[in-house]
């Protein structure tokens, strides 16, 4: 279904529409605005994806026992010794 609905632009976002469709990128400004809506529910979508997962896995580690945890020197213990090698020690 199509709704036809007004919208209104600062100069700056028109002439860049208009410029699109110049070029042939979109067949109408409609069309452009229609895109960049898609692409916006698809970053909101892959966001709320991304949020998920990082929740699950925050609430994985906090199940996790404290015996089990990595010690923070043995977490970064390669890191620091390619930094040593990198700067020559």
């Amino acid at each position: 279904m199509t709704v036809k609905t007004t919208l209104s632009f600062t100069d700056r976002h028109h002439q860049f529409l208009s410029a699109k469709v110049e070029q042939g990128v979109f067949a109408t400004q409609s069309a452009a605005v229609a895109a960049a809506l898609e692409q916006m529910i698809r970053d909101e979508q892959e966001r709320d994806v991304a949020l998920a997962a990082l929740a699950q896995e925050i609430r994985a580690r906090m199940e996790t026992p404290r015996e089990e945890f990595t010690d923070q020197d043995d977490a970064f213990a390669a890191a620091h010794r390619t930094i040593g090698t990198a700067r020559g020690a």
